[in-house]
């Protein structure tokens, strides 16, 4: 993930295409690449961010969410401003082993280990469970770049911006998403993409490791985060080596978040 060290300029935020009809379309538009920028202080206002605890407008505070399968709070990665006009935010939770380095979040994505919940006025989906107001979890972090620390990792916190991506290098990722398109049988041959591809970003036409989605239609593709699972990353993330995508529903209100590996 690209890393800036002053603010990115403002930018069109991404919006409905209207003609998305599952998550193999470009539901918003434009793509745009995401972009970490560290935060010298502790983040106050409710903005699109890679951070420690979610904050939401209208509300005090969130609690954490719990997978039913162990009861204990999820990580909090960050949010995700949602397309469109009504300003909600995307919450992503993720369920982390007990030595917060191995997979998180799980492949199934519907189990309750991964929950991408919209506020304000969002639906919660019928898996995730919600824990007693002042619950919170784990928030994100770094690993010990030494290798030798007590397992517990660095909490970190950044900004996460948008920003374009060049002409060749978009054209390229929708060259990628035409010819897994090709090898699903829902398009026209086309040649083997050889273009480079950015791992994080929102928006756009999608392609996925295995080629499809892990949601079925009329689930409509959102955003993509790569895994960062290495002390040198600038926080820790484990998809298997694989990447991790975050879904909407037709009207913006309900999430889904899995990871795909080839």
């Amino acid at each position: 993930m690209t890393t800036l060290t002053t603010p990115a300029p403002t930018l069109p935020q991404p919006q409905p295409t209207g003609t998305a009809t599952g998550p193999h379309d470009a539901a918003f538009l434009p793509r745009l690449q995401f972009a970490l920028r560290r935060s010298e202080r502790p983040i106050t206002r409710s903005r699109p961010q890679a951070r420690r605890r979610p904050l939401l407008a209208g509300r005090a505070r969130l609690a954490a969410l719990s997978p039913p399968r162990t009861g204990e709070p999820l990580v909090f990665v960050g949010q995700f401003a949602v397309p469109g006009e009504d300003r909600r935010l995307a919450f992503l939770f993720l369920a982390a082993d007990g030595d917060l380095d191995g997979p998180m979040g799980g492949l199934d994505p519907e189990s309750g280990d991964a929950v991408l919940l919209v506020q304000p006025g969002g639906r919660i989906p019928p898996f995730a469970v919600i824990g007693p107001p002042g619950t919170h979890g784990r928030t994100l972090w770094r690993l010990d770049p030494a290798g030798d620390g007590d397992g517990n990792g660095t909490p970190v916190e950044f900004h996460l911006d948008l920003v374009p991506l060049p002409g060749d290098l978009d054209r390229s990722m929708d060259e990628r998403a035409a010819f897994q398109r090709h090898l699903r049988g829902e398009g026209p041959e086309v040649r083997f993409p050889d273009g480079g591809h950015v791992h994080d970003h929102v928006g756009g036409l999608p392609s996925f490791p295995s080629g499809r989605a892990g949601v079925p239609a009329p689930w409509r593709y959102f955003f993509a985060l790569s895994d960062a699972p290495y002390p040198d990353d600038p926080y820790f993330l484990d998809f298997g080596h694989g990447d991790g995508f975050g879904f909407l529903s037709p009207d913006g209100l309900e999430g889904r978040f899995h990871w795909d590996i080839p």
